[in-house]
């Protein structure tokens, strides 16, 4: 894994280089955050299929590739992965991902709700439910100790599987849709 520090680019620098054709911009976010809004000239690859970039994408080595993500952590992260596998390539993390890219007054696209996106939701009721069972379990309800451990199993079963049933169900509620 690289040790050098993961180089940054601002984000009215990054779509300057877009416009020129001198980059191509990578969101690392996951699909449903990317669907909600994403920047118009962003290649959707989740930060769990970094490592396959080689198979689903031809970058020239004279191309700049920007990744970003949400606020910048995930981007990093990916960078760090690219930069092992592309070593020829000068890689940038979009400082303060698609949020600064937002506040720089640049467009994104999508069907941004305003709310939290799915992914979110799926971890704050998750979340949320294992602190309440842990916390029934600590007070002397010691099978909530077992539920705690149920909705945990779950998610880390989404995360190896790609199929969550909390944002299917998510996805039919009413805050979540669009017009």
């Amino acid at each position: 894994m690289s040790t050098e520090t993961t180089r940054t680019v601002s984000a009215t620098q990054a779509a300057d280089w877009l416009a020129a054709g001198d980059a191509i911009l990578i969101d690392v976010r996951e699909p449903d955050e990317f669907r909600e809004e994403h920047i118009g000239a962003a290649a959707s690859l989740p930060l769990g299929s970094v490592a396959g970039l080689r198979q689903n994408f031809t970058i020239p080595e004279n191309r700049k590739i920007v990744v970003h993500c949400l606020k910048g952590g995930r981007g990093e992260q990916a960078c760090r992965k690219l930069e092992d596998i592309l070593p020829a390539h000068q890689i940038y993390n979009l400082e303060g991902g698609i949020t600064a890219w937002k506040q720089a007054g640049l467009p994104v696209v999508g069907l941004a709700t305003g709310g939290p996106s799915i992914f979110r939701q799926v971890q704050m009721i998750v979340g949320s439910l294992v602190l309440l069972f842990v916390a029934l379990g600590f007070v002397g309800l010691t099978p909530a100790f077992a539920l705690a451990g149920f909705f945990g199993f779950m998610l880390a079963f989404a995360g190896f599987s790609g199929w969550c049933g909390l944002a299917l169900l998510l996805q039919r509620m009413p805050w979540n849709r669009t017009a």
